[in-house]
């Protein structure tokens, strides 16, 4: 059996152009919840909150791992809630639940971790829990019969490589920032039940953008008309993916500033010694020529990007 890859989910998504791409996209809905799950956990508060419970509980299990395995277990978790209807009122049964979701994403991704940490975690909090092994592996079988064993779960992270190859981006440095800050957006707005909505595509397409939004500004509009132009994803959807991602990074920042604001840290400190190397850069101080000079080389190599793109001008807001 070939390895499990959620960037590259049919194993030859890499060999570009090839058939497996149409085929993502084909059947990329039947890795996902239906349109109205997200409709249905809006309805109820309560449904919300025991989802958002669960979702922390899988993030305390995969804190120690790669993110992609919260992401897998969460994923599992949706489409399993979507098939059952609504989750349980019992904290026990919702546990059971979170770990039968992360142990099948461990086993996917071929992740090893101990059964003893898993069952501390377990313990801590309201209560020792204790699960047998035979009790979690029913849940397990559970998961995967409502899941149709539909494991190999397409996902955003199959999409980046396809939507970043339409940008151009030929410095692998400048392509592996892009993919990093990329997938970091979509890590971190997989809680926010409103990306339900839309599919892998959309959300990967719509995380794309943004990145290079922050990344690229002066290229922005070459990468917009790269995804406008593309025939397999909606323009109204990503534009709709699109803003609700820019809220989830505004809150996110203001977060951070909170944060920071409040007292010194290294992340400060950071700011105000490169705030004072403009400011003596622009008041004629002395700066060491070699760091002028590197900071003016990746100033240029990223604002010469693309100056000969010819791209629609569309408007995200």
């Amino acid at each position: 059996m070939m390895e499990f890859d959620l960037e590259n989910p049919l194993g030859n998504f890499h060999d570009l152009p090839c058939d497996a791409v149409p085929s993502l996209f084909l059947i990329e809905s039947d890795h996902i919840p239906p349109p109205n799950y997200c409709h249905t956990l809006k309805a109820s508060d309560f449904d919300i909150s025991v989802r958002r419970d669960v979702v922390s509980f899988i993030s305390q299990l995969s804190c120690t791992f790669d993110p992609v395995l919260s992401y897998l277990a969460i994923n599992y978790l949706d489409r399993f809630i979507a098939n059952q209807g609504t989750l349980q009122p019992k904290p026990w049964a919702n546990k059971l639940l979170a770990i039968s979701c992360f142990s099948l994403a461990a086993k996917m991704l071929k992740t090893e971790y101990s059964a003893t940490d898993v069952q501390a975690l377990l313990n801590h909090g309201d209560g020792a829990i204790i699960f047998e092994t035979q009790t979690i592996q029913r849940m397990e079988a559970l998961v995967l019969g409502t899941l149709q064993w539909r494991m190999r779960s397409i996902t955003p992270f199959s999409f980046i490589p396809f939507f970043s190859n339409l940008f151009g981006l030929k410095d692998p440095a400048l392509k592996k920032v892009l993919k990093g800050r990329t997938s970091e957006i979509i890590l971190k707005s997989q809680k926010e039940i409103k990306l339900l909505e839309f599919k892998p595509s959309v959300v990967a397409a719509s995380a794309l953008l943004y990145a290079a939004h922050e990344l690229f500004p002066f290229q922005y509009r070459c990468f917009l008309g790269a995804i406008s132009d593309c025939s397999y994803v909606n323009k109204e959807n990503v534009l709709q993916c699109y803003n609700v991602i820019k809220d989830i990074v505004r809150e996110e920042y203001e977060s951070l500033f909170n944060v920071n604001s409040s007292s010194d840290t290294p992340v400060n400190v950071l700011d105000e010694h490169f705030l004072s190397l403009e400011s003596e850069k622009t008041n004629g101080t002395n700066v060491a020529p070699a760091m002028i000079q590197e900071q003016d080389f990746k100033r240029r190599k990223i604002t010469d990007y693309g100056n000969n793109c010819r791209a629609p001008y569309s408007h995200f807001h």
